[in-house]
């Protein structure tokens, strides 16, 4: 089965909860939308929303607790 695209879920991306992250250098977003996680970048409209299966999510929470993109904030 394919992964969907934000587009695909049929949910309204403004109407879901966003719960941001904010650094100096810029924010993530991420939303819950049924079984699906969304990340967007910088948020508002037309701003890239990434989606992550429960799997995926976890491993990518995982690798973030490990330090494994660390390097990526230098």
């Amino acid at each position: 089965m394919r992964k969907p695209s934000a587009a695909d879920l049929g949910v309204d991306l403004d109407a879901l909860d966003w719960r941001r992250s904010e650094t100096p250098d810029g924010a993530i977003e991420v939303a819950f939308a049924g079984e699906w996680t969304l990340l967007r970048t910088g948020g508002g409209p037309g701003a890239l929303v990434s989606v992550f299966d429960e799997r995926e999510w976890a491993c990518f929470l995982d690798g973030a607790k490990k330090g494994e993109f660390d390097r990526v904030a230098d």
